[in-house]
Order: C-alpha cells, then structure tokens, then sequence
C-alpha cells in the first residue's frame, strides 16, 4: 500500500487548513466568513467550510477558485440558493484572485445522515476546512479507502453522462464550454483516482498524482486520463475536449467503476 494521505492508524487525513491558505487569498477568505455570517446568520447557518486548492495550500492567483460549503439548520429553500448566488457574484466580483466562486448548501441533518456518511459527509469531513461554527466532523467516523467510499462517492457516474451532453450542446459561448470542461474533468479524474483507490491505498486530491495513480492500473487508458487533468488545470473551450470526456473517456470509466465497485446507494 501506498498509504499517500493517511495517518498513522491508516485512516484518511483531513486535508487542508486556515493556515496553509496563501497569503494572495487570505482577504478573499476573510472577506468570505464576514460576508457568510452577515448574509445567513446564526438562525440559518450552522457552520461554513473551505475546501479546493485554498485551503490545501496550492492555489494560483488568478487561475484558482473559491470553494464553500454551508451546513444550513434547515433544508436549503429558494431564498437560501439566492442569498448563495449573490455571495458568489460578490466575491468573484470584488477579489480578482479568484476565478470563480461556488457555495454548496447542504442540511445539516443530511450531512450527518446514515445515507450520506460515505459521500457528503466523508466529503465534509476530510476534504473540508471549518470556517465558521461547530465542526460537523467530530460527529462523523474515520475513513479508510475502501471500495464502499469509492462506490458512494463516485458510483454515479453513468447519471451524470447525459447531463453533461446536454450542457455541452447548450453551451454557445467559449467561457461556458471552459467552464463545464472544468467541470466534467475534475469530475472525471476524481472518478479515475477513485477507481483504483482501495488498490493505491491512499488518497490524494491532487489532480496529476490522481492521474499517475490511475496510470498504473490502466495504461492503456493513462494518456486521457491525463488530458482530463490537464483540462481541469487549465479548461479548454475546445469541443473536441469536451467530446472526449463525455462520450469516449467517461462511458468507458462509468462501466468499468460498476464493475469494479457497484452502483452508488440510490437517492431519493
């Protein structure tokens, strides 16, 4: 086993903290807890998170985006996507540093549910950084890579093929085809690297060792693996990019994750 990413007792490590942010982000990240407490406070919010490239430490000004996560006391409704939207616009607007801003909302009461432990809240618990509030992962297990994280994480795969194709039909403009390639590719190399996680025995949120780590068992397959990781970096809004993400890599990669792993639990 590799054991990349684990600590000690060979369990995942969370990744991540306020104090391996750059300090090209830290006002963008200030600017972020101040807004997100004035914008939901206490009798919505919960607590707030940071994960991507910032907390980890990696980001690149100007290239690199803004990642939240807000654990809400209720589900989210259409005034809380709203106020989410708007703090997007905000922040991306007013700090040039980032390329982009997304907020995810989630309950707290799914966050923590029996259905979601080894999908939201493994996602929550080792790839989020607290930003504001009570840290919903003292109340969550400890995670090892297994084939059953891999299953509920990125076994769903096949689902989201269709959307895609759809979006890149609708797509007319090339920073709307740069976007969903950013997309499609950090989703399709997570996939990858989550294929054959149990068997690296580790974990990794870096886009190149993902497809190193993949490159090993499929090498067939390596050279696209890493042009998704390539289009992840740096998206490209060239169709043919995008075509073979959606139609030649992905389909190949959703069969073979099923096959390996099974289909991710149902959601309602």
């Amino acid at each position: 086993m590799t054991g990349s990413g684990l600590d000690d007792h060979g369990f995942i490590a969370r990744e991540g903290s306020l104090g391996l942010v750059p300090e090209e982000f830290a006002a963008v990240v200030d600017a972020a807890r101040t807004r997100i407490a004035a914008a939901f406070g206490p009798a919505r919010l919960h607590s707030a998170y940071l994960y991507g490239s910032i907390p980890r430490g990696t980001a690149v000004p100007g290239v690199s985006d803004l990642d939240l996560l807000l654990a809400l006391r209720h589900r989210p409704g259409a005034a809380d996507r709203a106020d989410a939207r708007a703090l997007e616009a905000s922040l991306d607007a007013d700090f040039p540093q980032v390329d982009g801003v997304g907020v995810l909302l989630h309950d707290r009461a799914t966050l923590l549910s029996d259905l979601e432990r080894y999908d939201l809240g493994w996602f929550l618990a080792c790839l989020c950084t607290p930003l504001l509030g009570d840290d919903l992962a003292a109340r969550l297990p400890r995670y090892r890579p297994t084939s059953l994280l891999a299953r509920e994480t990125n076994g769903d795969l096949a689902l989201l093929l269709p959307r895609w194709r759809a979006q890149a039909a609708a797509a007319r403009t090339a920073p709307e085809r740069r976007a969903l390639c950013r997309r499609v590719a950090r989703r399709i190399v997570r996939t990858g690297f989550t294929l054959v996680m149990p068997r690296w025995g580790g974990w990794t949120s870096d886009l190149t060792a993902s497809a190193e780590a993949f490159a090993r068992y499929y090498p067939d397959r390596a050279d696209q693996l890493r042009r998704a990781a390539a289009a992840a970096r740096t998206p490209t809004a060239d169709p043919a990019v995008l075509t073979l993400l959606i139609d030649d890599l992905g389909p190949w990669l959703a069969t073979e994750y099923t096959s390996v792993h099974g289909h991710k639990t149902p959601r309602p």
